[in-house]
C-alpha cells in the first residue's frame, strides 16, 4: 500500500497547496503509478476522504499537537490529515498509521519534523473516533455540527436555512453526512443513441431511480466503457439529468424549435438536450464563454447527429437577439454546494463573499435569458445548489412567470408532482434523493 499512499500524498498536497482538482488529477496519478483495483480504492478512498473531513482533522490535530494546524509546514499538515483518516476512517492499524506518517514527513521534512509527526500521530491512536468527535466538538451547536460533520459553518447556516425553506426543517446533520459519502458513478444513456438497456448490459450496471437515462455502475472506470468512448453515453448526475429533461416534457415538442443552453460548458446537459431535439426534430445552440470549455461541449455532444447543435464560444450575459428561442435552459454559474459529495475539497475553497459575486451574475443572465426566450417559449433555471439567494431569490426578480415545475419532473421520472415537494419549484436533496442537490425552475414567457 506504500504506493497507494503516495498517490494520496501528493493528491492532497497539490489540492491543497497548488489549486488542483482531485476528479481531475487522481487518475493520472492513478495511472503513473499504474495503480489499479484494490490498491487504486485504497488510495481514492484515502485522499478524498482526507479532503472531505480535512476540517474535523485539523481540530483533532489541534488538540493532540496544541498547535494551530495553519501554523505547520504544509507536508506535516497534510500528512496529519492522511495519517488521521487512516485511524480513524479506514481501519488501519494504528502503529501503520504512524509509522506511515512519520515515514512521510521524514521523506519530506527531515528528522525534526517527523519527531513532532510521531508524537502527534500516537496522540491521534489513542482515541477513536467517537472519542475524539466527543472531545473537540460537544454538544448540538452549528459550530459543534460543523465540526463534526467536516464543513465551514457558514455553509451548514446556508444549507439550514435552504432546508427550513424546503420544509425540511432539522435534516441539515443528514444533508452534511450525505456529503461526506461518495457519490456512485452514474451514465446517461443518451436517448436515440444507445438504448438503456443495453448499456445496462455493457456496464453490468443497473437502471437508476429517477431518470429513464440512467445507468448506474457498480464500479470500475466508465471511461474504458465502448458507448462513454464514442459519446453515446457519458457519466452524468441522475439529477442533473432530471431538471434538463423537465425542460422538454414541461410541454409538447413542436418540430423546428430552437433551444438554447445558455452557460452550455462542460457539456453534459448540452449533449442530453441535443439528442432529445434530434428525436423531436428541434435545434440546439449550445453557448460558453470559456473557449476551452467550448471545447469539452463540442467533445460532448459528438455523437448527436449533425446540424443538431450548434456550438458558440460568448459571454451568455450579452449573446443572442431578441426572441428568438421557444426553450431555453441557464444552468447558471454558481457555489456548486449542491454537489459537495463529487468535489472534496470545494466546501474548504468556496467563501461567503463569492455570493457577493455570483448572484449579481446570475441575475445577469437571467435577464439575458429572459430577453432571448420567445414569447410563450419556457426557462429552465437550474442550479447545483440549494442556496436560497442563488435560487429562489433569484427567481423572484424575473418578470417571467414562474409555472409548475412538479409536473414535468413527475413526467420524466413517472412519479407523482406531491412527490417533488410544495413546488413551484423543485429542490433535490442528496440525503433524500441520492442525486446531487439541483434547483430547477420553469419560467414561461407570455404569449403576443
Amino acid at each position: 500500500m506504500s504506493r497507494a499512499r503516495d498517490v494520496a500524498y501528493d493528491c492532497v498536497m497539490a489540492v491543497s497547496t497548488e489549486g488542483a482538482y482531485a476528479n481531475l488529477l487522481m487518475p493520472s496519478l492513478l495511472e503513473r503509478m499504474r495503480l489499479e483495483g484494490r490498491d487504486a480504492g485504497f488510495a481514492t478512498e484515502l485522499a478524498y476522504g482526507t479532503l472531505r473531513m480535512r476540517g474535523l482533522y485539523d481540530a483533532i490535530v489541534e488538540k493532540a499537537s496544541g498547535r494551530d494546524p495553519r501554523d505547520l509546514d504544509p507536508e506535516v499538515r497534510v500528512s496529519l490529515w492522511l495519517g488521521a483518516h487512516q485511524h480513524l476512517a479506514m481501519r488501519v492499524p494504528p502503529h501503520a498509521a504512524v509509522n506511515e506518517t512519520v515515514s512521510q514527513v521524514r521523506r519530506e521534512r527531515g528528522q525534526g519534523a517527523s519527531k513532532l509527526a510521531n508524537a502527534v500521530m500516537r496522540r491521534i491512536t489513542e482515541r477513536d473516533a467517537e472519542a475524539w468527535l466527543a472531545l473537540v466538538a460537544p454538544g448540538d451547536s452549528r459550530h459543534a455540527i460543523a465540526t463534526r460533520n467536516s464543513h465551514p459553518e457558514w455553509v451548514v447556516r446556508e444549507l439550514e436555512d435552504a432546508l427550513a425553506a424546503d420544509g425540511h426543517q432539522g435534516e441539515v446533520v443528514a444533508l452534511l453526512e450525505s456529503d461526506n459519502s461518495p457519490a456512485r458513478v452514474t451514465l446517461v444513456a443518451r436517448p436515440g443513441l444507445v438504448d438503456r438497456e443495453e448499456l445496462i448490459q455493457q456496464a453490468g450496471g443497473e437502471a437508476g431511480e429517477y431518470s429513464p437515462y440512467a445507468v448506474v455502475l457498480p464500479g470500475g472506470r466508465p471511461g474504458d466503457l465502448e458507448a462513454v468512448a464514442e459519446g453515446t453515453a457519458a457519466v452524468q448526475d441522475e439529477g442533473s439529468q432530471v431538471v434538463a429533461a423537465a425542460l422538454v416534457a414541461a410541454q409538447p415538442v413542436e418540430p423546428g424549435e430552437r433551444w438554447l443552453d445558455l452557460c452550455s460548458g462542460p457539456g453534459g446537459k448540452a449533449a442530453l438536450l441535443g439528442a432529445l431535439a434530434a428525436d423531436g426534430a428541434a435545434t440546439l445552440d449550445a453557448v460558453e464563454l470559456h473557449p476551452h470549455r467550448a471545447d469539452l461541449v463540442r467533445r460532448s455532444t459528438r455523437a448527436v447527429p449533425e446540424g443538431v447543435v450548434t456550438i458558440h464560444t460568448g459571454d451568455g450575459t450579452t449573446w443572442g437577439d431578441d426572441g428568438t428561442y421557444d426553450r431555453i435552459v441557464l444552468d447558471a454559474p454558481c457555489s456548486g454546494l449542491g454537489a459537495l459529495r463529487r468535489r472534496p475539497e470545494s466546501r474548504w475553497r468556496r467563501q461567503p463573499e463569492d455570493l457577493d459575486e455570483l448572484v449579481p451574475l446570475q441575475q445577469r443572465l437571467l435577464a439575458n435569458a429572459e430577453r432571448l426566450l420567445a414569447p410563450g417559449g419556457l426557462l429552465a433555471y437550474i442550479t447545483c445548489s440549494p442556496v436560497l439567494a442563488e435560487t429562489r431569490d433569484i427567481v423572484a426578480g424575473t418578470t417571467l412567470r414562474q409555472i409548475d415545475a412538479r409536473d414535468a419532473v413527475a413526467a420524466v421520472t413517472d412519479t407523482t408532482p406531491r412527490m417533488w415537494g410544495a413546488g413551484p419549484h423543485v429542490q433535490l436533496w442528496t440525503h433524500i434523493h441520492g442525486t446531487d442537490s439541483m434547483f430547477l425552475a420553469l419560467l414561461e414567457k407570455p404569449g403576443v
